[in-house]
């Protein structure tokens, strides 16, 4: 297993709920997220940085 750093670009759309949803629904796909930050916002998206495990 290894950690992985990522950035992600997320659309802003809907509640916090569906933020949180989409943010977890992304970095699910990279591997296990261990942690994550919001970095960034603009008007349309949020970046997020997060540390992930993978099974590389």
């Amino acid at each position: 297993m290894q950690t992985r750093l990522i950035t992600l670009e997320i659309e802003l759309a809907g509640s916090l709920k569906d933020l949180q949803q989409a943010i977890a629904s992304a970095l699910t796909s990279h591997g296990e997220p261990l942690r994550w930050a919001i970095t960034r916002v603009n008007q349309q998206q949020a970046s997020i940085e997060a540390v992930v495990l993978t099974d590389d």
